[in-house]
């Protein structure tokens, strides 16, 4: 695998994002080639913290970043040379198989689609984020590439997250939930009652209207909503994971008893278990699905274990072919359509 690196995207870069791919190269197999692309001073600073470096690591220079508070729109404009913009160019030249980056997620999604363009037949890119539910993962997508849906594009959507749960997350047939308002098929909005329609008509596995609830308990292993329901519902899961955290904390350093309580729990390795099944860098990245080319997109806070386990996953979905398959199930589903 070639994997192209934005080592200037996020917030802990490049410190966090050499790091990582310094234990990819080393600890992975199958890694042929990481390019580094950011400020080469910067980069190789970082890379002098490790000692002999691996042959596979090519530092590739670029003098502008994308801010966090940079117009993606603007950026990629005016900042021709940033490191987003010639690590996605990479790709497009045929020199990185796969793309990642923790920074902004707006640069990321708007430089692939400049660059890469869509796939045949899928008229915008969907980011897949896999998240945990009490009897295992499932992937929510859109969150938040595309805000405003046709209901093709949900079908889309749909079609994409079942290859990508099939053949990342190793779950036979996945369930397809369409997000709505209720169970039946007759409440939603418009879009939704129409991509409800086109689903029953494809060949995925599709279990019909789900509600929030359901996607926790496990009910569903692909749910498809458009960017801007995806994004409040990652964003909501996300800051109601933080505060219960906080509540426990709070609540097991209330008094002596409880604190030894929580030693114990400490001890047995409860907290280390939970924490295992909740944290979301084990997935590395949230995929950007429906353009020509593997794109990762990490969180802006991602450490070292989440860009190593973005550069498995992008590995993972190189050799396992995900895009040639989506495209061919997308032209199999819409043939008809022009």
């Amino acid at each position: 695998m070639r994997i192209a690196i934005d080592a200037m995207g996020g917030d802990f870069a490049p410190r966090e994002i050499v790091k990582g791919a310094v234990e990819a190269a080393r600890g992975l197999s199958g890694v042929e080639k990481l390019f580094l692309v950011g400020d080469e001073t910067a980069i190789k600073s970082e890379l002098s913290k490790y000692g002999k470096i691996p042959a596979c690591i090519e530092i590739r220079h670029a003098s502008e970043v994308v801010g966090m508070g940079d117009s993606p729109a603007l950026a990629l404009r005016r900042k021709k040379d940033s490191s987003i913009m010639r690590a996605v160019e990479l790709v497009k030249d045929g020199e990185a198989d796969a793309i990642y980056s923790a920074g902004s997620t707006g640069a990321a999604v708007g430089a692939s689609m400049l660059r890469l363009r869509t796939m045949e037949k899928v008229d915008r890119p969907a980011i897949a984020t896999v998240m945990p539910s009490i009897k295992g993962p499932f992937v929510l997508l859109d969150a938040g590439a595309t805000p405003d849906c046709t209901p093709k594009m949900l079908a889309e959507f749909a079609i994409m997250g079942s290859i990508y749960a099939e053949h990342i997350l190793n779950i036979t047939n996945p369930r397809v939930g369409l997000m709505s308002i209720g169970e039946e098929d007759s409440k939603g909005s418009k879009s939704t009652k129409e991509a409800f329609q086109i689903l029953e008509q494809t060949p995925l596995n599709f279990i019909g209207n789900v509600e929030s609830h359901d996607m926790f308990e496990g009910k569903v292993d692909v749910v498809v909503c458009d960017g801007f329901v995806g994004n409040v519902v990652l964003k909501t899961a996300e800051g109601a994971a933080h505060a219960i955290i906080q509540w426990i904390k709070e609540s097991f350093s209330a008094s002596l008893v409880r604190k030894i309580g929580a030693g114990i729990l400490k001890a047995s390795g409860a907290f280390a278990d939970l924490k295992k099944k909740t944290d979301s860098e084990a997935y590395g990245g949230a995929p950007l699905l429906g353009v020509k080319g593997i794109c990762i997109i990490g969180h802006g806070s991602s450490s070292s274990f989440a860009v190593y386990n973005a550069i498995r996953v992008a590995g993972t979905a190189i050799e396992q072919k995900v895009n040639h398959l989506i495209e061919e199930k997308i032209n199999q589903v819409f043939k008809d359509s022009e």
